[in-house]
Protein backbone atom coordinates (compact mmCIF):
# COMPACT_ATOMS: atom_id res chain seq x y z
CA UNK A 1 0.00 0.00 0.00
CA UNK A 2 1.54 3.37 -0.90
CA UNK A 3 2.14 5.94 1.28
CA UNK A 4 3.18 9.22 2.46
CA UNK A 5 6.76 9.23 2.93
CA UNK A 6 8.35 11.04 6.06
CA UNK A 7 11.48 12.79 5.59
CA UNK A 8 13.76 14.50 7.25
CA UNK A 9 13.76 18.38 7.96
CA UNK A 10 16.09 20.78 9.13
CA UNK A 11 15.94 19.86 13.13
CA UNK A 12 16.68 16.53 11.86
CA UNK A 13 13.26 14.93 13.29
CA UNK A 14 11.56 12.05 11.42
CA UNK A 15 8.24 13.82 9.94
CA UNK A 16 6.24 11.25 10.74
CA UNK A 17 3.25 10.97 7.79
CA UNK A 18 -0.31 10.29 7.76
CA UNK A 19 -0.97 7.32 5.99
CA UNK A 20 -3.04 7.05 3.01
CA UNK A 21 -3.60 5.45 0.09
CA UNK A 22 -2.16 6.18 -3.38
CA UNK A 23 -2.32 5.23 -6.46
CA UNK A 24 1.30 4.49 -8.43
CA UNK A 25 4.45 5.22 -6.47
CA UNK A 26 2.70 7.26 -3.36
CA UNK A 27 3.68 11.06 -3.47
CA UNK A 28 6.38 12.39 -1.84
CA UNK A 29 6.33 14.45 1.65
CA UNK A 30 8.34 16.67 3.80
CA UNK A 31 7.20 18.40 6.88
CA UNK A 32 8.19 21.62 8.97
CA UNK A 33 7.23 23.36 11.78
CA UNK A 34 4.15 22.88 14.29
CA UNK A 35 0.39 23.90 14.52
CA UNK A 36 -2.57 23.70 12.95
CA UNK A 37 -1.67 21.49 9.32
CA UNK A 38 -1.27 23.58 5.86
CA UNK A 39 -0.90 22.02 2.77
CA UNK A 40 2.08 22.91 0.52
CA UNK A 41 1.38 22.10 -3.14
CA UNK A 42 4.80 23.11 -4.90
CA UNK A 43 5.37 24.15 -8.32
CA UNK A 44 7.36 22.45 -11.31
CA UNK A 45 10.03 20.12 -9.94
CA UNK A 46 12.40 18.21 -11.87
CA UNK A 47 10.80 15.05 -11.07
CA UNK A 48 8.17 13.67 -8.42
CA UNK A 49 10.76 12.00 -6.33
CA UNK A 50 11.66 13.03 -2.87
CA UNK A 51 13.10 16.25 -2.80
CA UNK A 52 16.65 16.16 -2.13
CA UNK A 53 19.55 18.09 -2.32
CA UNK A 54 19.07 21.63 -3.87
CA UNK A 55 15.44 20.79 -4.29
CA UNK A 56 15.08 20.01 -1.03
CA UNK A 57 16.69 23.20 0.44
CA UNK A 58 14.65 24.82 -2.12
CA UNK A 59 11.43 23.40 -0.48
CA UNK A 60 12.14 23.96 2.55
CA UNK A 61 12.98 27.72 2.10
CA UNK A 62 9.37 28.05 0.40
CA UNK A 63 7.82 26.21 3.40
CA UNK A 64 9.82 28.13 6.18
CA UNK A 65 7.72 31.66 5.89
CA UNK A 66 4.84 29.57 6.95
CA UNK A 67 6.15 27.22 9.84
CA UNK A 68 6.19 29.32 12.96
CA UNK A 69 2.72 29.29 13.03
CA UNK A 70 1.56 25.65 11.04
CA UNK A 71 2.90 22.50 10.62
CA UNK A 72 3.39 22.50 6.84
CA UNK A 73 3.06 19.73 4.88
CA UNK A 74 4.98 19.88 1.42
CA UNK A 75 3.65 17.28 -0.85
CA UNK A 76 5.14 16.56 -4.21
CA UNK A 77 2.61 15.26 -7.19
CA UNK A 78 2.48 11.49 -7.80
CA UNK A 79 4.85 9.61 -9.43
CA UNK A 80 4.39 7.40 -12.45
CA UNK A 81 1.64 10.04 -14.54
CA UNK A 82 -0.27 9.12 -17.23
CA UNK A 83 1.35 10.93 -20.51
CA UNK A 84 -2.15 12.05 -21.24
CA UNK A 85 -3.01 13.34 -17.35
CA UNK A 86 -5.30 16.32 -16.72
CA UNK A 87 -5.55 18.63 -13.99
CA UNK A 88 -8.51 16.85 -12.76
CA UNK A 89 -6.39 13.72 -12.78
CA UNK A 90 -3.84 14.99 -10.76
CA UNK A 91 -6.12 17.07 -8.41
CA UNK A 92 -7.74 13.93 -7.51
CA UNK A 93 -4.72 12.27 -6.17
CA UNK A 94 -4.63 14.46 -3.57
CA UNK A 95 -7.85 14.35 -3.06
CA UNK A 96 -7.56 10.60 -2.61
CA UNK A 97 -4.87 11.62 0.16
CA UNK A 98 -7.04 14.06 2.07
CA UNK A 99 -10.10 11.31 2.26
CA UNK A 100 -8.11 8.70 3.95
CA UNK A 101 -6.26 11.40 5.64
CA UNK A 102 -9.81 11.88 7.64
CA UNK A 103 -8.87 15.39 8.46
CA UNK A 104 -11.40 18.04 8.84
CA UNK A 105 -10.82 20.66 5.49
CA UNK A 106 -7.57 21.23 5.48
CA UNK A 107 -5.97 24.93 4.61
CA UNK A 108 -4.17 25.12 1.19
CA UNK A 109 -1.46 26.91 -0.31
CA UNK A 110 -0.47 26.73 -3.88
CA UNK A 111 2.97 28.09 -5.67
CA UNK A 112 3.31 28.25 -9.19
CA UNK A 113 1.90 25.14 -11.37
CA UNK A 114 1.22 24.24 -7.71
CA UNK A 115 -1.65 26.70 -7.28
CA UNK A 116 -3.43 25.21 -10.64
CA UNK A 117 -3.62 22.00 -9.05
CA UNK A 118 -4.72 23.83 -5.82
CA UNK A 119 -7.44 25.46 -7.89
CA UNK A 120 -8.41 22.50 -9.55
CA UNK A 121 -9.02 20.81 -6.20
CA UNK A 122 -11.32 23.36 -5.07
CA UNK A 123 -13.16 23.18 -7.98
CA UNK A 124 -13.68 19.38 -8.09
CA UNK A 125 -13.55 18.91 -4.59
CA UNK A 126 -14.43 21.83 -2.48
CA UNK A 127 -15.55 20.02 0.68
CA UNK A 128 -11.90 18.80 1.30
CA UNK A 129 -10.49 22.44 1.28
CA UNK A 130 -11.23 25.22 4.37
CA UNK A 131 -9.00 28.33 2.32
CA UNK A 132 -6.96 28.99 -0.32
CA UNK A 133 -3.92 30.54 -1.36
CA UNK A 134 -2.68 30.95 -4.43
CA UNK A 135 1.34 32.78 -4.39
CA UNK A 136 2.26 33.22 -8.59
CA UNK A 137 -1.25 31.50 -9.99
CA UNK A 138 -4.24 31.65 -11.37
CA UNK A 139 -7.06 30.14 -12.96
CA UNK A 140 -5.09 29.44 -16.33
CA UNK A 141 -1.72 30.10 -17.66
CA UNK A 142 -1.42 33.71 -19.55
CA UNK A 143 -0.44 34.00 -23.31
CA UNK A 144 3.22 34.09 -22.51
CA UNK A 145 3.24 31.47 -19.70
CA UNK A 146 1.39 29.21 -22.03
CA UNK A 147 3.88 29.72 -25.20
CA UNK A 148 6.55 29.64 -22.68
CA UNK A 149 6.00 26.37 -21.34
CA UNK A 150 5.26 25.17 -24.91
CA UNK A 151 8.49 26.15 -26.00
CA UNK A 152 10.11 24.17 -22.99
CA UNK A 153 8.00 20.99 -23.22
CA UNK A 154 9.40 21.16 -27.06
CA UNK A 155 12.53 21.72 -26.01
CA UNK A 156 12.67 18.74 -23.36
CA UNK A 157 10.77 16.77 -26.46
CA UNK A 158 13.84 17.34 -28.67
CA UNK A 159 16.37 16.35 -25.56
CA UNK A 160 17.54 19.93 -25.67
CA UNK A 161 17.85 19.93 -21.81
CA UNK A 162 19.63 23.26 -21.64
CA UNK A 163 17.22 25.50 -24.18
CA UNK A 164 14.18 23.77 -21.55
CA UNK A 165 16.11 25.11 -18.72
CA UNK A 166 17.04 28.24 -20.06
CA UNK A 167 13.24 28.99 -21.51
CA UNK A 168 11.56 28.11 -17.83
CA UNK A 169 14.10 30.21 -16.24
CA UNK A 170 14.05 33.37 -18.34
CA UNK A 171 9.95 33.11 -17.37
CA UNK A 172 10.41 33.71 -13.71
CA UNK A 173 12.10 37.13 -14.04
CA UNK A 174 10.62 40.28 -13.34
CA UNK A 175 12.49 42.28 -16.59
CA UNK A 176 14.61 41.83 -19.18
CA UNK A 177 17.90 42.46 -17.41
CA UNK A 178 16.67 39.67 -14.84
CA UNK A 179 16.10 37.41 -17.00
CA UNK A 180 18.86 37.16 -19.12
CA UNK A 181 20.51 36.45 -16.29
CA UNK A 182 17.94 33.83 -15.21
CA UNK A 183 17.79 32.07 -18.64
CA UNK A 184 21.80 31.68 -18.68
CA UNK A 185 21.55 29.66 -15.22
CA UNK A 186 19.20 27.53 -16.67
CA UNK A 187 21.18 26.81 -19.86
CA UNK A 188 24.19 26.16 -17.55
CA UNK A 189 22.45 24.22 -14.96
CA UNK A 190 19.58 22.32 -16.60
CA UNK A 191 19.22 19.67 -14.47
CA UNK A 192 18.52 21.74 -10.89
CA UNK A 193 15.99 23.38 -13.13
CA UNK A 194 14.16 20.48 -16.06
CA UNK A 195 16.23 17.32 -14.85
CA UNK A 196 16.40 14.81 -17.27
CA UNK A 197 13.54 14.99 -18.86
CA UNK A 198 11.53 13.14 -16.31
CA UNK A 199 8.19 11.70 -17.78
CA UNK A 200 6.25 13.12 -15.21
CA UNK A 201 7.94 16.47 -15.92
CA UNK A 202 6.40 16.28 -19.21
CA UNK A 203 3.17 14.87 -18.04
CA UNK A 204 2.51 18.01 -15.49
CA UNK A 205 3.34 20.32 -18.58
CA UNK A 206 0.84 19.19 -20.92
CA UNK A 207 -1.58 18.81 -17.84
CA UNK A 208 -1.23 22.65 -17.26
CA UNK A 209 -1.21 23.27 -21.09
CA UNK A 210 -4.84 22.53 -20.89
CA UNK A 211 -5.78 23.75 -17.41
CA UNK A 212 -8.38 26.12 -17.76
CA UNK A 213 -11.06 26.69 -15.05
CA UNK A 214 -12.24 30.00 -15.77
CA UNK A 215 -15.58 29.34 -16.32
CA UNK A 216 -16.14 27.39 -12.99
CA UNK A 217 -14.77 30.93 -10.62
CA UNK A 218 -18.22 32.27 -10.06
CA UNK A 219 -19.14 28.47 -8.60
CA UNK A 220 -15.87 28.73 -5.68
CA UNK A 221 -17.41 29.38 -2.74
CA UNK A 222 -13.76 28.71 -0.93
CA UNK A 223 -12.10 31.39 0.72
CA UNK A 224 -9.60 32.52 -1.74
CA UNK A 225 -6.47 34.80 -2.00
CA UNK A 226 -4.23 35.64 -5.00
CA UNK A 227 -0.86 37.14 -4.57
CA UNK A 228 0.95 37.75 -7.31
CA UNK A 229 3.82 40.32 -9.17
CA UNK A 230 2.77 42.67 -11.74
CA UNK A 231 5.47 41.79 -13.62
CA UNK A 232 4.57 38.01 -13.59
CA UNK A 233 5.10 36.73 -17.37
CA UNK A 234 3.43 33.62 -16.89
CA UNK A 235 0.08 35.49 -15.74
CA UNK A 236 0.01 39.09 -15.50
CA UNK A 237 -0.99 41.31 -13.04
CA UNK A 238 -4.86 41.39 -14.91
CA UNK A 239 -4.91 37.84 -14.62
CA UNK A 240 -4.61 37.64 -10.74
CA UNK A 241 -7.22 40.02 -10.69
CA UNK A 242 -9.42 38.15 -12.82
CA UNK A 243 -8.88 34.96 -11.11
CA UNK A 244 -9.74 36.60 -7.98
CA UNK A 245 -12.46 38.49 -8.60
CA UNK A 246 -14.16 35.93 -10.60
CA UNK A 247 -14.71 34.10 -7.22
CA UNK A 248 -17.49 35.19 -4.84
CA UNK A 249 -15.03 35.02 -2.21
CA UNK A 250 -12.06 36.03 -3.46
CA UNK A 251 -8.91 38.72 -2.80
CA UNK A 252 -5.54 39.75 -4.78
CA UNK A 253 -2.63 41.16 -2.97
CA UNK A 254 0.01 42.34 -5.98
CA UNK A 255 3.71 43.23 -5.05
CA UNK A 256 4.72 45.63 -7.63
CA UNK A 257 7.80 45.96 -9.96
CA UNK A 258 7.91 42.07 -9.12
CA UNK A 259 8.11 39.01 -11.39
CA UNK A 260 7.17 35.58 -10.80
CA UNK A 261 10.12 34.10 -9.07
CA UNK A 262 9.90 37.35 -6.99
CA UNK A 263 6.24 36.77 -6.12
CA UNK A 264 7.50 33.00 -4.52
CA UNK A 265 10.54 34.58 -2.29
CA UNK A 266 8.66 37.60 -1.53
CA UNK A 267 9.86 38.96 1.93
CA UNK A 268 5.72 39.86 2.76
CA UNK A 269 4.34 36.33 1.44
CA UNK A 270 4.36 34.30 4.52
CA UNK A 271 2.93 37.33 6.56
CA UNK A 272 -0.06 38.07 3.58
CA UNK A 273 -0.68 34.41 3.39
CA UNK A 274 -1.09 33.61 7.29
CA UNK A 275 -3.15 37.05 7.57
CA UNK A 276 -5.81 35.49 5.32
CA UNK A 277 -5.62 31.77 6.24
CA UNK A 278 -6.14 32.82 10.24
CA UNK A 279 -8.62 35.20 9.61
CA UNK A 280 -11.82 34.91 11.33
Amino acid sequence: MPTYRGIHDEQGRQGRAPRMTLPGDGMASLSLGSGPPLLFLPGLTPDHAPPRGSTRRFALHQMRPYADQRQVWWVGRRRGLAPGATMSDIAADYAVALREWGEEPIDVVGVSTGGSVALQLVADHPELVNRLALVASACRLGAGGRSGQRRVLAALEHGDRRRAGAELMTLTAGGPAVARLSGALGWLLPGLVVGHRDPDLLATLRAEDAFDVTARLGSIETPTLVVGGERDAFYGADLFRETAHGMPRGQVILYPGVGHGGTVSHRRVGRDVLAFLDRD
